[in-house]
């Protein structure tokens, strides 16, 4: 029987692979490429750049802006939510960035998922979102977004402070007050709050926690510099 190669199944088969290897790293599609022109035409489509997780990929490599330009194009989520983070958190720009983040979280997109739901609560008191997630799964992907090493370059952004400041004199004494759970540790800002009570507190607890948690550590008082010479 004779040996069948990748070039020999349908087109389908092809590109839904080569699209998987986009989404899971960019080093392998890079080789991928560089094995013959059918490979690189494979690597060169909407679906394949639709597919890219922007947060894997290598800076250093340059191409920046071509590839940018290129996946938002095709709506890839993690380029959608990146441009939505800086519209509505950098450029105070909040219609265009809230629907941005909007569709890369509809998308399936975690992170996305999870800053759109953080940002509605924290501007429209909106908590619809939430029930998308688990505790244990935001809890993941909220750790994801606020401890990524990526890109970001500081900027003031005075609406976010406010909120921040907001939630500091509001929701967060309901956390220390409710009496759902043991308070283990007291203190005045929001450092150590994931350490405050033990894991068996209610559910508005949980989530004015996972608040707090955005409000300190998620670098969305930001803008990410990438998108800067294209704009």
């Amino acid at each position: 029987m004779a040996e069948m190669t990748f070039l020999d199944l349908p087109s389908e088969i092809q590109q839904l692979i080569v699209s998987c290897v986009a989404k899971i790293s960019f080093q392998d599609l890079y080789r991928l490429r560089s094995t013959c022109k059918s490979m690189r035409a494979l690597a060169d489509t909407p679906d394949v750049y639709s597919s890219f997780d922007l947060y894997k990929y290598p800076w250093w490599t340059g191409l920046r802006n071509t590839l940018l330009r290129r996946c938002y194009d095709v709506g890839n989520p993690s380029t959608l939510y990146i441009k939505g983070v800086e519209y509505f958190y950098a450029l105070q720009r909040h219609e265009e960035g809230l629907a941005l983040m909007k569709r890369a979280a509809d998308a399936g997109y975690e992170r996305a998922l999870y800053t759109y739901a953080m940002t509605r609560k924290l501007y429209w008191d909106d908590e619809e979102y939430f029930a998308r997630f688990t505790r244990e799964a935001v809890g993941t992907i909220g750790w994801l977004v606020r401890m990524d090493d990526v890109p970001w370059v500081p900027v003031v952004n005075e609406g976010f402070l406010t909120k921040k400041f907001m939630f500091m004199s509001t929701d967060r004494p309901l956390f220390y007050n409710c009496p759902c759970a043991p308070t283990l540790n007291v203190d005045w800002d929001l450092w150590h709050i994931e350490f405050a009570k033990t894991d068996d507190m209610c559910n508005r607890c949980f989530w004015i926690k996972e608040v707090g948690l955005f409000l300190r550590d998620f670098p969305c008082a930001t803008t990410f510099s990438p998108f800067d010479s294209w704009q």
